[in-house]
């Protein structure tokens, strides 16, 4: 019995398909009501047993909004549920095509049917994390999220100056003394509601700043309750490479490492670093990267990358940087340094994995 979720805001329809049917049916339910959709499905399964098949039940909906909770909610159920990626479903190419949420589930059927007659290739599958390691990604992504908002106070604050041709920002501990001093390119005071707007934008880029810190100190204090468990020793053993920070450690290991991966092309790919093949006739080559996985993880990496060359000049990795690149500029340089941020993230993954030290890298003094 295959059984299709498409989730929105305020409706959810629900495609049924029994074994064997050649037809689907829809229902709908409001969006959040479990309770109807758990007597659905056990109605389902009422009516298999009654008509004499003993078929079981599967369950599948896209990934999005609603996060993992509907699965945990099924799977305690005794409910086999799968979230599927939407990304790595094949779709018709025409320009113009038909959407409506009953083809989409439809098409989820379709997919879901294959899927479990064993095409694994038909879409890609969302591992679901437990809820713990959900949880702990939530410290740094916030931080990521307080870190672009100080950015862009902190722009907004020099652009408001710019426009009355002052170059220079006033500090945020001696603000007052310097506000006062400023003064316009024309020779003028700062105009009275500019200087109130600066001020709201200081106490803004303060409070900011003060919620980074209290991050930090939470995510300093949660590693060291927590210093026998498998991620946190993973956090530790990054953090004592020379330019591998404590917040690059802790999104590397709770965005990636936290996975199994066969080898290093799984874990190339999850990060989204693999190369894109296009092959037809006589053309083989090998286009960019996809950019198709996890893309807070691939953005660390890189700049990871760019940090390894400043304070592991003397690893394998850094020369083969520098063979490779030499004295170009531009393009080419930031081609390169994908190319060794997969490098680099291979080689941490056997660091964390089996203890394989990068050739050449540099700890933390004692």
């Amino acid at each position: 019995m295959l059984v299709a979720l498409e989730l929105s805001n305020s409706l959810w329809l629900i495609g049924t398909r029994m074994p064997g049917a050649r037809k689907s049916h829809m229902h709908r339910v409001s969006a959040g009501d479990t309770a109807a959709l758990l007597r659905l499905l056990r109605g389902l399964q009422s009516n298999a047993r009654a008509q004499g098949t003993t078929a079981p039940i599967a369950v599948c909906f896209e990934a999005g909004r609603d996060g993992f909770w509907l699965h945990r909610l099924l799977t305690t159920q005794e409910i086999p549920t799968y979230v599927v990626e939407p990304t790595s479903i094949l779709v018709n190419r025409r320009a113009k095509r038909a959407k409506t949420d009953r083809l989409d589930a439809e098409g989820l059927l379709r997919v879901l049917a294959a899927y479990l007659a064993g095409d694994s290739q038909i879409c890609s599958m969302v591992h679901v994390p437990t809820p713990e390691e959900e949880d702990g990604k939530r410290v740094h992504r916030e931080r990521e999220y307080l870190v672009q908002e100080r950015t862009r106070i902190e722009n907004r604050i020099s652009a408001l100056l710019i426009t009355q041709g002052i170059r220079s920002r006033p500090s945020l501990r001696s603000w007052e003394r310097d506000m006062a001093r400023l003064e316009t390119g024309d020779g003028r005071k700062l105009p009275q509601h500019l200087a109130s707007e600066l001020n709201r934008l200081r106490r803004r880029l303060v409070l900011v700043r003060d919620l980074i810190c209290e991050l930090d100190i939470e995510r300093d204090e949660h590693l060291a309750a927590t210093s026998g468990d498998a991620i946190t020793t993973k956090i530790a053993a990054l953090s004592e490479i020379y330019g591998i920070g404590d917040n690059f450690a802790a999104v590397l290991a709770r965005e990636v490492f936290y996975r199994h991966f066969g080898n290093r092309k799984q874990l190339a790919s999850y990060v989204g670093l693999s190369p894109m093949p296009h092959q037809s006739g006589n053309v083989d080559k090998d286009r960019r990267i996809g950019r198709a996985g996890n893309a807070r993880a691939r953005k660390t990496v890189v700049q990871a990358a760019w940090l390894w060359l400043q304070y592991q000049p003397k690893s394998e990795l850094a020369s083969w940087f520098r063979q490779r690149v030499g004295e170009l500029k531009g393009r080419a340089r930031r081609i390169a340094i994908v190319a060794m941020a997969r490098k680099l993230l291979i080689a941490l993954w056997r660091y964390t994995e089996n203890g394989e030290i990068p050739a050449g890298a540099v700890f933390r003094a004692a």
